[in-house]
């Protein structure tokens, strides 16, 4: 062994790495794999798919209601975990996916990305813009409405969103919204809410520092525009309306809070929603949801935001 991140990821001298989950062995349940289910289970099934063109995916549909339309709208989710780590199918992911399938009533689809140091980026982002590719042509199925596909992924899942709106953009393809949570923008030197916010169980420094050591491109810092797009709003194309979703508390607020005014300065559609009192990935933590009444009311409010956010922009494009 020659590194270990946090509990999160072990390293190896040949360049292998061990996802096995090496924290607190009372938490390692939220990294246990669901099996797919075709059956519905709490009002989902779920199923995993393996196109020639782009990733393996895992799709959550919610069971039908009376009053749903004939096709739902897609929520291509791209998963956290410094682009090193984390499935779809994780039970902590699986949590939310189901949640959002539910209260959202929409078609969650997220595929399995590539996973650094083995894969550096921008492998997650082609990664990323494969999957669009895919559901964009029917791919998630006939009750799934291709003309209204919302980008929404947290924490290096946010990064993700946001390159391939911009993507989408670019290639014509029609994206009813974008909704990076906690995104994971920063830049080299330590900003004041790295400092003096409270690390987390899902954000370190140490983990910020490492996982993006091994994922960015050879020689890159912090500083690539990969994890660093403040200063190129701009330049941008005509994006997809964006839901921004921070965590007041989160370790990288004030770089977060800076894209966000480049954002609106530059004159995108972008709204900001805040969760008060919580930090970075709160309601990944099943435990806390379940357990912490401030996490489970930030929790509920920000599935909320989510909800209108889609129900708002929910027009075929």
């Amino acid at each position: 062994m020659i590194d270990q991140v946090s509990g999160w990821l072990t390293l190896f001298d040949d360049g292998s790495a061990d996802r096995t989950w090496a924290g607190p062995p009372e938490v390692k349940f939220m990294t246990d794999a669901v099996p797919p289910h075709p059956n519905f289970i709490d009002g989902v099934a779920t199923a995993d798919v393996t196109p020639t063109d782009c990733p393996k995916l895992r799709i959550y549909l919610p069971k039908r209601h009376e009053a749903d339309p004939e096709k739902l709208p897609v929520l291509l989710h791209f998963h956290g975990g410094g682009f090193c780590i984390s499935e779809p199918d994780w039970l902590m992911y699986y949590a939310v996916y189901t949640r959002l399938a539910r209260e959202c009533r929409a078609v969650v689809v997220s595929p399995y990305l590539r996973l650094a140091p083995e894969h550096r980026l921008p492998t997650a982002f082609d990664d990323g813009a494969a999957a669009l590719r895919w559901v964009a042509a029917g791919g998630a199925g006939a009750g799934a409405d291709s003309g209204r596909i919302f980008l929404i992924g947290d924490s290096s899942g946010g990064n993700i969103v946001h390159q391939v709106a911009v993507t989408a953009a670019a290639e014509g393809i029609p994206v009813a919204g974008a909704i990076p949570v906690h995104p994971g923008f920063c830049r080299s030197g330590r900003s004041r809410s790295e400092i003096e916010n409270q690390e987390t169980p899902f954000l370190t420094l140490d983990m910020m520092d490492k996982f993006l050591a091994l994922a960015l491109p050879e020689g890159a810092t912090k500083d690539h525009p990969y994890t660093c797009p403040m200063g190129t709003a701009a330049t941008l194309p005509e994006l997809a309306p964006y839901l921004y979703c921070l965590a007041e508390e989160d370790l990288m607020w004030d770089t977060e809070i800076e894209f966000y005014e480049e954002m609106k300065g530059a004159g995108k559609e972008v709204e900001l929603f805040v969760s008060r009192g919580v930090g970075h990935s709160f309601y990944l933590n099943k435990i806390a949801v379940e357990m912490d009444p401030v996490t489970a009311a930030q929790t509920a409010e920000l599935f909320r935001r989510i909800k209108e956010f889609v129900n708002k922009h929910s027009v075929s494009v």
